[in-house]
C-alpha cells in the first residue's frame, strides 16, 4: 500500500524542512532488530500457531501483555488445541479464565471453539470474513487474527496503533471522533509484503517506544517522519474527549456458612454482567445505600445476620461498586445453590469481585 503522506509529498515540520514519509520497511527493519518476546508469538521464520494468536488477541482485549501471559502460559499447558479447548467443560474454562474480567469473553472462546470444531474441522478460518462469524471475534480481531496467524493484508487497529498514527500526522481531533481518520491513515500505510510482521511491529512500537507518556522518540525508526515529533506535540496526542465520571452503586453480599464450614454460591444468570460466573448472594447492586434493615429483607433466607466491618471495592468500565457483606449461618434453611468449601473456591469460577468480597469476609471473621 501507498506510504506516502495525504497529499502525496513528504510535509514540512516545525522547522521548516522537509520530512520523509513514514515507510513500512523502516518499521520492519525496526522489528527484526527490536522485536518483543512474547509466549504466543512465533519465532522469526516460523509460521504462526493460529489458536495461540487467536488465543492471545482474545485475551488482550482490555488486558495488558503482562497480565495476559501466565493465563496464556495456562491455557495453552491445559488445553493445547481448538479441539481441547472445545471439548472442555465450560465452568472449567471460566475458572480458568477468574481475574481477566470480562468473562464473556471466556463463554464465547468456548463456544467459537465448538464452532471451529465442528464446522472448519478445528482449523480456523483464515480471512476476516470467516474469522468474525466466529462468536467474539469483531473487526479488530478478526483483523489481526487473518493478518499475524495467516499473514492476510488486514488493518489492524487497536489502542496502540491510534497512538502511533495520532502522533506520526499529528492529528489533533480527540478520541473516538478521530477514530475513522486514524484507521485511514493506517491503511494507507499498512503493506502487502508481510503484513502480520507489519502489524506486530506497529503494535510493538506503541507499546514501547510511543508509549503514553515519556514516548521514546529518540529510538523510533518513523521519528523523522513524525509530524507530532516534528512539532514537540508528541506527549500530548492523541488528544482525548473528556469521560464522564462513572457512578458509584451499592450492594451488600451474604455470606451464608453451613455447619460444616461450607459457604453457599449461586450462579449468574447467563447473559449480562459477569453471565455464567459463581457469586455469593447479593442484593442487587443500586445507586443509593441498603440499610440494614432493607438488606435483610432482601437476604435469600432468614438468619442473625451480622453486618462486618470494611467495604470490598471494585470497579467495572461504566460504574464503581461498594460491597458490604452480612454473615449469617443457613440452619435448616433449605438454599438453592452449591456448597464449597473457602479453600475449594479457586476450583470455581469466581469473579474478582466476589475473590474480594470473600478475603474481606474471612480477614473480618478471623478477628
Amino acid at each position: 500500500m501507498n506510504t506516502r503522506n495525504l497529499a502525496g509529498e513528504p510535509a514540512p515540520s516545525a522547522d521548516g524542512r522537509r520530512r520523509p514519509p513514514p515507510r513500512a520497511r523502516d518499521l520492519l527493519a525496526w522489528y527484526d532488530r527490536d522485536r518483543r518476546s512474547l509466549p504466543w508469538r512465533s519465532r522469526p521464520g516460523r509460521t504462526s500457531d493460529p489458536y495461540h494468536v487467536w488465543l492471545s488477541e482474545i485475551m488482550l482485549q482490555q488486558t495488558t501483555t503482562a497480565a495476559a501471559a501466565p493465563y496464556f502460559r495456562h491455557f495453552v499447558a491445559r488445553w493445547p488445541s481448538v479441539a481441547a479447548l472445545a471439548e472442555a467443560n465450560v465452568d472449567e474454562v471460566m475458572a480458568a479464565w477468574a481475574g481477566l474480567g470480562y468473562y464473556a469473553r471466556a463463554r464465547n472462546l468456548h463456544k467459537a471453539a465448538g464452532l471451529v470444531l465442528a464446522e472448519h474441522g478445528g482449523r480456523l478460518p483464515v480471512d476476516e470474513a470467516g474469522l468474525r462469524r466466529l462468536p467474539g471475534i469483531g473487526p479488530y480481531t478478526g483483523a489481526a487474527i487473518a493478518a499475524i496467524a495467516f499473514d492476510r493484508p488486514a488493518v489492524v487497529v487497536d489502542g496502540n496503533v491510534e497512538r502511533v498514527m495520532a502522533r506520526l500526522f499529528a492529528i489533533e481531533v480527540p478520541l473516538p471522533a478521530a477514530k475513522p481518520r486514524l484507521r485511514e491513515r493506517a491503511a494507507e500505510l499498512t503493506p502487502g509484503r508481510r503484513p502480520g510482521d507489519y502489524a506486530q511491529a506497529v503494535m510493538d512500537l506503541g507499546a514501547t517506544v510511543c508509549t503514553p507518556r515519556r514516548p521514546r522518540c529518540e529510538r523510533c525508526p518513523w521519528r523523522r517522519a513524525c509530524a507530532a515529533h516534528g512539532a514537540g506535540l508528541a506527549e500530548t496526542l492523541p488528544r482525548r474527549a473528556p469521560k464522564p465520571a462513572r457512578p458509584l452503586r451499592h450492594g451488600v453480599v451474604f455470606w451464608i456458612e453451613r455447619a460444616d464450614g461450607a459457604i453457599l454460591l449461586r450462579r449468574r444468570p447467563a447473559r449480562g454482567l459477569l453471565g455464567g460466573m459463581m457469586e455469593l448472594p447479593t442484593t442487587p447492586w443500586r445507586g443509593e445505600q441498603w440499610p440494614e434493615h432493607s438488606a435483610r429483607a432482601a437476604a435469600p433466607l432468614v438468619a442473625d445476620w451480622e453486618f462486618l466491618d470494611g467495604v470490598a471495592h471494585h470497579g467495572f468500565t461504566h460504574f464503581r461498586l461498594e460491597l458490604r457483606v452480612a454473615a449469617g449461618r443457613a440452619g435448616d434453611n433449605r438454599c438453592d445453590g452449591l456448597w464449597v468449601r473457602p479453600e475449594r473456591l479457586g476450583d470455581y469460577a469466581v469473579p474478582s469481585v466476589m475473590r474480594k468480597v470473600v478475603a474481606l469476609a474471612r480477614a473480618a471473621l478471623n478477628r
